[in-house]
């Protein structure tokens, strides 16, 4: 029983993570369409930059706060420079632009930063917590914590606000929502740069776990992707639902059959998904009439 209890607290770590991931790729693809494969690449720059912003002398809130601020600020200027200017394009088209940004953005980070792996110390402290024989790093309840604080804010944002509800108008029905006088350019500017924060604020959780480097964002991209599909793509409970299940199933992949196999269990979830339940858990079927 312990061992279970140690596997899903891991799960449920590791998963908070990539519901996090799973978010951010949902809000792009409600706001433009678009499934955005940079995004393991905000939460890469997130870690790292907190990382070398904490070497250089800056307290980690403050670090944190410029990581996650300078990543949101690469998400607005990859809508702008590579998204926008493509609009239009098909949709295997505006993949690909995505993939050669990560590729940029991890070949950027290589040079500005370096090809180190890099961590520092949790918020609070090291010393491991004792539950039921199991064992939990303080800095877990903070990834844990971060994720619902995230969602919760989100979920206000998008209903008690007319900026938010200004960016459901725009993922329903961009016609209609500039029709009405709603900016939707500016929307999906502020899509990117959200979802590129959201991306930031789990790398700055995150690496005081598994630390990071620069090229760390190809894996958690697929994973989030994976998460995203799992729950339903383009639905936020889906996010998070489907982020946690990741998580837990490949800490009980990891824990009862072998470390090795714990990368596999993303890929065969896109496959299961895709062939059985191309909606997720939580998509809605969508039915065209003709």
């Amino acid at each position: 029983m312990a061992d279970l209890l140690q596997f899903l607290m891991s799960g449920l770590t590791v998963g908070a993570v990539y519901a996090l991931l799973a978010l951010g790729f949902t809000i792009i693809f409600n706001a433009s369409g678009v499934v955005n494969f940079a995004q393991g690449e905000f939460v890469m720059l997130g870690g790292m930059g907190t990382a070398f912003a904490i070497a250089a002398g800056l307290p980690v809130p403050l670090a944190a706060l410029l990581a996650i601020l300078g990543t949101a600020a690469v998400g607005v200027a990859l809508n702008r420079l590579a998204i926008a200017p493509a609009r239009g394009a098909p949709v295997v088209s505006l993949i690909i632009i995505t993939i050669g940004a990560a590729i940029f953005l991890q070949g950027a980070a290589g040079l500005l930063f370096d090809k180190q792996i890099h961590r520092y110390p949790g918020f609070s402290g090291e010393a491991p917590l004792r539950l039921a024989g199991a064992t939990l790093l303080p800095q877990s309840l903070w990834v844990m914590a971060g994720a619902a604080l995230t969602f919760a804010a989100l979920w206000l944002f998008f209903t008690r606000t007319l900026t938010g509800k200004a960016v459901l108008a725009t993922a329903n029905n961009p016609l209609a929502a500039s029709l009405v006088g709603i900016n939707t350019k500016a929307i999906m500017a502020l899509s990117f740069g959200l979802s590129a924060a959201i991306g930031a604020v789990a790398g700055v959780l995150v690496t005081p776990i598994t630390m990071t480097a620069y090229n760390t964002g190809v894996a958690l991209a697929l994973s989030g992707f994976a998460a995203a599909m799992l729950g339903g793509l383009g639905n936020p409970l889906g996010a998070l639902a489907g982020g946690l299940l990741l998580g837990v199933l490949e800490a009980l992949t990891a824990g009862y059959v072998s470390s090795q196999y714990k990368d596999a269990v993303s890929f065969i979830l896109i496959i299961l998904v895709l062939a059985l339940m191309p909606q997720g858990l939580l998509g809605r079927k969508t039915t065209d009439r003709v």
